[in-house]
């Protein structure tokens, strides 16, 4: 009575053959194959192993069963506790008495031991994930710098950034959400550096998640940390598969998000000016790195304004002044401007998802034939207009200056409503996107419902001179300077 007792209150009970009959039944054991158990002898009583097979390290589940399995009666301890203290060569072991904390650590890959007459577990954390190397990202490339990048894999992710950050103030807080899936989350910060409110606030967000599964691991774990409002486009949140670039932003007091099974961290709180930056700005001399993030500002303003700014001069062309007449359309366009304009807006994400899905030995082939067929017959059978073509072409490489996906699509949008609204409204209406475009940057807000412009509102210069300008760590000059000193 007293053992079914301990089952219900969700507790081991001691007797082996309980709660072996309560965990085979809570896994069925029978079906699932990969979930395995056995029953040993250990100093004389039973016990039974169980594993997840994939997840653990099979040399080592050897080596502690051929030690467990050499253990006599005369040495066996009186409890879980001394058994683990004494008798367990190995490093990451706990014990516990929790049915609900068992599954869950044993479903992540952990080793449980179950031993008759002890009311505690023991969990070995022997666990080894199938994993890719730790390589450079496809999308965050720099010219200079390290080459490695975040995995799949939530240990490996907090090891990078742990080698970077040799502190005892770095923190990696682990939590988990998901009623079915019980998704590991990792809150990387610096203590004393940190908004302590701002990561309360996150925590009990994370806490009060109910959801049934983080299904797209950062971006539902996103949606569930920030409701933002569907018609304000601009993301709230900055992604990055860096680890210099995380531990960077950790190292400016900002909160890190690793989730398990994916290979980016999301950085939080993130302003208009973090989404533009890139780590290439750091990786050159400060002229350079000034030059780069300026270029970058300008290039990600023009992808907006030059094909509205365009249809605007072509729709009131005595405007274009002589020494640019050139730009004026040398043929007179058998389909009007603006749908030319949105017709390749929407050809160009066709390109892009082409693109995605085009295996590796095609993509060449298919990038001559898009090229001569989407460029010069589209051309040459009049659909299309050679300006137009050459406009939405820098549109489309200029996009790529700057690796945030979701600002482009921000950028898109806006462009194509102010294109509508130049097309309708003439100079009112490139005026009104302007405004329109203005509006919905300057009146967001960050997940810490802080100025999504900042520095510029509140105005800080001094803040606002470290965004534009790539200036010397203040370590390196002062450094500098005593050794001038010292020379002379």
């Amino acid at each position: 009575m007293l053992e079914r007792d301990n089952v219900a209150k969700g507790r081991i009970t001691g007797s082996l053959q309980v709660d072996m009959t309560y965990l085979n039944s809570r896994l069925d054991v029978d079906k699932n194959f990969d979930i395995i158990y056995r029953v040993i002898h250990i100093g004389g009583k039973e016990a039974c192993m169980y594993l997840i097979d994939g997840f653990c390290k099979d040399d080592l589940v050897q080596k502690l069963l051929q030690y467990f399995m050499d253990l006599t009666p005369d040495k066996m301890p009186e409890d879980m506790h001394a058994l683990s203290k004494q008798f367990t060569p190995y490093v990451e072991v706990d014990i516990e008495d929790k049915w609900d904390v068992l599954i869950q650590s044993l479903l992540s890959g952990m080793f449980i031991l179950l031993l008759e007459g002890y009311k505690k577990a023991l969990l070995i954390d022997s666990r080894t994930y199938p994993s890719r190397g730790v390589e450079e990202p496809e999308k965050d490339k720099t010219l200079r710098g390290s080459r490695d990048g975040f995995v799949e894999t939530l240990v490996s992710n907090t090891a990078l950034i742990r080698r970077r950050i040799r502190s005892t103030d770095l923190h990696m807080e682990m939590m988990s959400a998901g009623e079915s899936s019980r998704t590991d989350i990792a809150l990387c910060y610096m203590k004393k550096r940190v908004s302590q409110d701002f990561l309360q606030e996150i925590r009990e967000k994370i806490r009060n998640i109910k959801a049934d599964s983080l299904t797209m691991n950062q971006e539902s774990l996103a949606e569930c940390l920030y409701q933002r409002k569907w018609y304000n486009p601009f993301p709230k949140f900055k992604y990055t598969e860096r680890p210099d670039a995380a531990a960077a932003q950790v190292l400016e007091g900002n909160i890190v998000i690793l989730v398990d099974n994916s290979p980016s961290a999301m950085i939080l709180p993130t302003t208009i000016f973090d989404v533009i930056e890139e780590a290439d700005d750091y990786y050159f001399p400060p002229v350079t790195g000034t030059y780069l993030r300026i270029t970058r500002f300008l290039i990600t303003l023009l992808t907006y304004l030059v094909t509205p700014t365009f249809l605007l001069l072509i729709n009131n062309d005595k405007w274009i002044p002589e020494s640019f007449s050139f730009i004026m359309l040398k043929e007179e366009p058998n389909l009007p401007l603006i749908w030319q304009f949105l017709v390749l807006e929407l050809a160009i994400d066709g390109l892009k998802l082409a693109a995605i899905n085009t295996p590796n030995m095609l993509s060449t082939p298919l990038s001559v034939m898009a090229a001569l067929v989407l460029g010069e017959f589209s051309v040459n059978s009049g659909w299309f207009s050679s300006e137009v073509m050459l406009y939405m072409a820098f549109v489309a490489i200029a996009n790529y200056t700057q690796s945030n996906y979701e600002l482009g699509y921000a950028l898109k949008f806006l462009r194509i409503i102010t294109l509508l609204l130049t097309q309708w409204f003439n100079v009112w209406g490139y005026v009104g996107g302007i405004l329109l475009s203005v509006l919905s940057v300057c009146c967001n807000r960050t997940v810490s419902r802080k100025s999504y412009i900042y520095p510029l509102i509140p105005f800080d210069w001094k803040a606002l001179k470290n965004r534009l300008i790539r200036r010397r760590l203040p370590g390196a000059v002062q450094a500098g300077g005593a050794e001038t000193d010292r020379r002379g």
